[in-house]
């Protein structure tokens, strides 16, 4: 395999470039309607290389857009209400740092359903957002977004701005690990950003990942997996220079970038120059840092299946909650079923009434932990943990107890 950044060959065979194997997954947002239960689903391998030369971490397996983003994909960033304070957080600091108003233009990359760019256009600062999935779009567009239905890369970005003109903030969350042509959505970052303009692109930090032992987090629709180091030359091989990074809370652990043209000569902060270092001591320059993780993943699944089986010859009942592409990733590497966890809780509507794909657990509302009583919920996406033990705290009343098996197993 070639890389998607430097295109310096990857021996798949080798030892000392594999990051992670977790065998064969269906893609983890491909829920299944009722009616596709008498039908076969498709395993892909899910496996992550490390480049030897420029150490971006990356998945072997390339699948078509269309297959993963499909016009039924069904996650709506608008139903954590963590995810839409931290928006609607950025929105303030972002306007007031930046001085924006009625004269600028905000452009989202993966906007989803409008979940932060609602908080600009209350502003009255215009904004355009770039989402190719039709159901996420058109929830934006019923906010009042507006939303153009495409995939962002450096074509797009010409044409955009031969009609709307380039952006004075273009933001990025979480969307940078979902791009197969690394390269060519970075040179439309850099096309679409207007002069004197920056650029706030999120993602989840490597580092973090490794430390946390994230490796649910690792699915077909994530391309890459950044440090610090790798973003940073990634932008500065398109002519913009990250001039300072934000260490966040989301997600087990993220980074905001901050980036401009290069030619702007923006001073590089101390934030920035403090992760880089972290980096640097903990070892992720050297490619052996990265030989290391499959034993922590490996790790995880077995405590998680040793405590389910444990409360199945208990005769406690487990339900689990939040029907998240990570819960997905975990439960079908280590091969859960509906014998040991027999539904999900969500609430989002758009996944209610289905079933996870690969487990085929099915995805219920709410209600049902009231009818089920169940003595444990497994929260699956342990980053929304304090939101939803909040939420949910009604368990106790009935001697309910919660547990997650990320970064290790923890029952309270």
């Amino acid at each position: 395999m070639k890389c998607r950044f430097c295109a310096a060959s990857i021996d798949e065979s080798a030892p000392d470039t594999l990051f992670l194997d977790l065998g064969t997954a269906p893609p983890s947002n491909a829920f299944l309607a009722p009616a596709q239960l008498s039908a076969a689903e498709s395993y892909l391998p899910l496996r992550l290389h490390t480049c030897p030369r420029c150490l971006l971490v990356q998945i072997d397996e390339i699948q078509p857009h269309e297959r993963l983003f499909a016009p039924d994909y069904v996650y709506f960033s608008s139903y954590s209400r963590s995810w839409l304070e931290h928006a609607r957080t950025f929105v303030e600091q972002a306007t007031r740092e930046l001085d924006l108003g009625g004269r600028n233009l905000v452009v989202e990359i993966a906007s989803n359903d409008g979940y932060l760019l609602q908080y600009v256009a209350a502003k009255g600062i215009p904004c355009v957002g770039s989402e190719p999935t039709a159901g996420t779009a058109e929830a934006a567009r019923a906010k009042g977004v507006d939303t153009i239905e495409a995939f962002f890369g450096e074509r797009f970005a010409r044409g955009f701005i031969a009609e709307r003109g380039r952006a004075d903030l273009v933001v990025a969350n979480n969307v940078l690990a979902h791009v197969p042509d690394l390269n060519d959505f970075v040179a439309g970052i850099a096309t679409v950003l207007a002069p004197g303009g920056v650029a706030s692109v999120e993602f989840p930090h490597l580092l973090e990942l490794v430390l946390q032992r994230q490796f649910d987090t690792v699915y077909h629709e994530h391309f890459s997996y950044f440090s610090l180091h790798v973003a940073r030359a990634v932008f500065a091989a398109h002519g913009l220079c990250v001039h300072d990074v934000e260490r966040l809370a989301t997600h087990g652990g993220s980074l905001r970038l901050w980036a401009s043209h290069a030619d702007e000569a923006r001073a590089e902060s101390a934030r920035l120059h403090d992760v880089l270092s972290m980096e640097r001591a903990a070892g992720m320059l050297d490619l052996a840092w990265y030989g290391r993780f499959q034993h922590e993943a490996e790790g995880v699944k077995n405590d998680l299946l040793r405590f389910l089986l444990e409360q199945r010859q208990a005769s406690r009942a487990v339900a689990g909650y939040g029907a998240a592409a990570k819960g997905n990733t975990l439960l079908n590497y280590a091969g859960v079923r509906r014998d040991l966890l027999p539904f999900v809780v969500d609430a989002s509507p758009h996944k209610q009434g289905r079933y996870l794909p690969g487990s085929r657990i099915p995805v219920v509302a709410e209600a049902r932990l009231l009818e089920a009583r169940p003595d444990v919920v497994l929260i699956l996406p342990w980053n929304l943990r304090a939101e939803i033990v909040e939420q949910l705290a009604y368990i106790r009343d009935w001697g309910g107890r919660f547990a997650v098996a990320v970064p290790r197993l923890d029952v309270f």
